[in-house]
């Protein structure tokens, strides 16, 4: 089982920067990709970025060169530095990862979301 707790979200005005956190329960943390999604009402969810235990990162086209996606093994923590933020960012984000449970199922955890909302 694990938890994800995202913080960080707010209202910020075009061009400006914000950074969201989520902190992971449980003891595997350094083996986890983790995962920024975000979502709009009638919209899917859609991938923003991912780090993978080793570091590596993917970006989603729209984000490439504005966010950067990091973590902190010691802390449990992934971070998202979100800056030149455009109206188009506004969403809720979510953190995310996949673990095996005890019967080696793949499964899928979700925070609960923050709100980030740009204005112009």
């Amino acid at each position: 089982q694990v938890q994800l707790v995202e913080s960080g979200g707010g209202l910020v005005q075009a061009g400006g920067s914000l950074r969201l956190s989520c902190v992971a329960s449980g003891s595997n943390f350094n083996a986890y990709v983790m995962d920024w999604y975000r979502q709009n009402p009638g919209r899917q969810r859609e991938l923003v970025a991912s780090i993978t235990s080793g570091g590596t990162t993917v970006y989603a086209d729209s984000v490439k060169g504005r966010f950067a996606i990091s973590r902190d093994n010691a802390k449990s923590t992934v971070y998202l530095q979100m800056n030149s933020l455009k109206c188009e960012d506004t969403a809720v984000y979510y953190c995310h990862t996949q673990s095996r449970d005890l019967f080696f199922r793949l499964m899928d955890y979700w925070g609960q979301g923050t709100q980030v909302t740009v204005s112009s």
